[in-house]
């Protein structure tokens, strides 16, 4: 690699002590992570709220979502131990991270995808990436269940969050969290789907914590509580972990695995998730809950964020500020609190559903000043 000692490397070079690499293990990256935590002005003074609330904006990744933070990891291993190729089920993110790695090791790349129910812009970036798109007439679930029977017969490396390499990369927005903060927050809320991502950040702030085993039994299945990784403590407290999930495809709110899941917000679209147990201690040990929402407030708070901060999320991403909000105002979250709120994945991915919940005018006028001067003046009267 060229040498440019200032350049930021990516997670696997900025957390190397941190996480389960060796001097061997062959780098593949595309300089993912180091996402900006966002502090939101407008809309808790907007809703009268009390609380500092930040968002850990993950949509800045290389693909766009917080997936490339477990792929580094997941790809770089597989790599290591002689894979050629890598597999995937997939509601549009994972594929497109898993595409794109394997392109940059020079893996293939196979992604199974629920056929007419995955966001088009996802499916561009598996596609570009040379990916093999494998459409199946089934939902993630389904597309889950066929991943794990193909790998015991191809010679396959399996890269979703049931892959352990996985989580122990997207452990590492806890890291950055609480060197942004100085700490760690008092509540930390996101969106629930598969459930591997609320466990990854639990794993880590329990590395990030010096009152607590670097690693925890039940929220970490990779090394078995003792971990080698966990490095110099970050913070003296963690978070409660709170999960909100859409209400068409709320397992964890209905006790139960939800068979035909339903919902807008595609990458929460998961009836069954392979992280269940793991998600369950999660919110046991860190004294958080479930919450779900209907599309409808998904969506008008992914509006929100676009009009009142600037910030354009994906629709599933949009469900952890609505949980914040909502629990601020009936007092399950204290006022006076640090919330930090992981947006998961860029608005770009689903750019049909912005467009269309979209209120801002579109004026067709003469290629002449002087109807561009009136339909601004129009516009600002």
């Amino acid at each position: 690699m060229p040498d440019a000692p200032r350049a930021y490397r990516g997670l696997l070079d900025r957390y190397r002590r941190r996480l389960p690499v060796s001097d061997s293990t062959p780098i593949v990256n595309l300089y993912e992570g180091n996402t900006p935590l966002l502090h939101l002005e407008n809309i808790p003074r907007d809703a009268g709220i009390d609380a500092e609330i930040w968002v850990k904006f993950e949509g800045l990744n290389p693909t766009g979502s917080f997936k490339d933070r477990g792929m580094t990891m997941a790809v770089s291993r597989a790599l290591e131990e002689g894979s050629r190729a890598i597999i995937c089920a997939s509601t549009g993110n994972t594929s497109a991270s898993a595409a794109a790695y394997a392109a940059r090791a020079g893996m293939q790349a196979f992604v199974l995808i629920p056929d007419g129910k995955i966001a088009v812009g996802k499916l561009a970036q598996a596609m570009m990436h040379g990916a093999t798109v494998i459409k199946i007439g089934g939902n993630f679930d389904d597309g889950m269940r066929l991943v794990r029977e193909t790998a015991e017969e191809a010679p396959v490396t399996i890269v979703n969050s049931i892959n352990p390499y996985r989580l122990q990369g997207q452990k590492t927005v806890a890291f950055e969290v609480v060197e942004a903060l100085g700490r760690a927050p008092d509540y930390h809320c996101l969106p629930v789907g598969n459930a591997g991502n609320i466990s990854a950040h639990w794993i880590g702030y329990s590395e990030c914590c010096p009152e607590e085993r670097n690693c925890i039994t039940e929220a970490c299945n990779f090394c078995g509580g003792d971990c080698p990784y966990a490095g110099t403590p970050l913070a003296d407290s963690r978070p409660v972990m709170v999960g909100y999930q859409a209400r068409g495809a709320a397992p964890f709110v209905e006790g139960h695995p939800v068979e035909k899941p339903d919902t807008v917000a595609t990458a929460i679209r998961i009836g069954n998730p392979q992280s269940w147990d793991l998600a369950l201690a999660t919110a046991r040990e860190s004294g958080g809950w479930f919450d779900a929402f209907d599309d409808d407030a998904i969506l008008a708070t992914q509006k929100l964020l676009a009009e009142r901060e600037g910030i354009f999320c994906e629709p599933a991403s949009a469900v952890a500020v609505s949980g914040a909000i909502k629990d601020l105002k009936s007092g399950r979250i204290a006022a006076g609190s640090t919330v930090v709120c992981t947006l998961t994945g860029h608005g770009l991915k689903d750019s049909d559903i912005a467009i269309a919940q979209s209120s801002a005018p579109v004026i067709t006028v003469r290629a002449e000043r002087n109807a561009v001067r009136d339909a601004i003046m129009g516009a600002l009267a």
